[in-house]
């Protein structure tokens, strides 16, 4: 038996192939774990690069909120099938690495990454992922690398939802506008309608005063006349007694 102390816990280990299995099954567990917090994720074939290379590569990846990690085909596998992420173990053939993106990540420049790194070294491939927990295949992640960066995308949706809704409502505001505007024109033609009026109307009332003037002189005139005439009769009245008396007395 054996004492040994690491990352500060005691162990006990009585032989080597315990101490591979304890840490096949810790490695099986977080692996496991990893998988099922990461509902997006790249894998890609690392044969071939350096390890300055792959520092270098996990470095980039942590920018865009992934973790580049190595791992054994047979361990994932088993951590795969715990976490029901069995479309991952048609990738797991031959040296394997595993971007994990996080859900802050941005999965379309993690792909860019491992492509840039796959022209530059002709050594790196891709061989699949998951986005959103579904499968992608080769070509599929080649495509995700084509898109723009999430900032980029989240302006452009912004875009195409806002400008719908500035069209409609320049569609609704339109015959409003344009309902205003005939209001305004009816009123103003109707104003100039009344101000059109209002002086023929002025000067039909000047045309038609003075008949009243004329009215008043003869109503003045037939007054005159008549009292000339009466006074006629009077006169002829006592011009006709006279002469009946004078007849009388002969």
């Amino acid at each position: 038996m054996f004492l040994g102390l690491a990352c500060g816990e005691l162990l006990v280990i009585s032989g080597g192939n315990d101490l591979l299995r304890t840490d096949k099954e810790r490695i099986v567990t977080e692996l496991a774990a990893d998988l099922r917090a990461a509902d997006t994720l790249i894998v890609a074939d690392y044969r071939g690069l350096t390890n300055k290379q792959l520092e270098a590569l996990r470095d980039q990846l942590l920018q865009h909120g992934a973790r580049f990690r190595i791992v054994k085909n047979t361990l994932t596998r088993r951590a795969a099938e715990q976490a029901g992420a069995e479309s991952l173990l048609v990738m797991l053939e031959g040296p394997t690495a595993i971007a994990f993106i996080e859900s802050s990540g941005d999965p379309a420049a993690v792909a860019k990454a491992l492509a840039a790194t796959a022209k530059e070294s002709n050594v790196l491939t891709l061989r699949g992922g998951m986005l959103e927990g579904k499968p992608l295949t080769a070509s599929e992640v080649d495509r995700l690398a084509m898109l723009p960066p999430v900032d980029q995308l989240r302006g452009q949706l912004v875009g195409a939802i806002v400008a719908p809704l500035t069209q409609l409502m320049a569609l609704v505001s339109a015959p409003l506008r344009d309902l205003h505007g005939l209001i305004d024109a009816r009123i103003e033609q109707l104003g100039d309608s009344a101000e059109a009026e209002s002086p023929n109307q002025e000067a039909a009332v000047d045309i038609e005063s003075p008949a009243p003037e004329h009215a008043t002189v003869e109503e003045q005139e037939t007054p005159a006349g008549s009292a000339a005439a009466e006074p006629a009769d009077p006169d002829e009245a006592e011009s006709d007694e006279p002469a009946e008396a004078q007849e009388e007395e002969e």
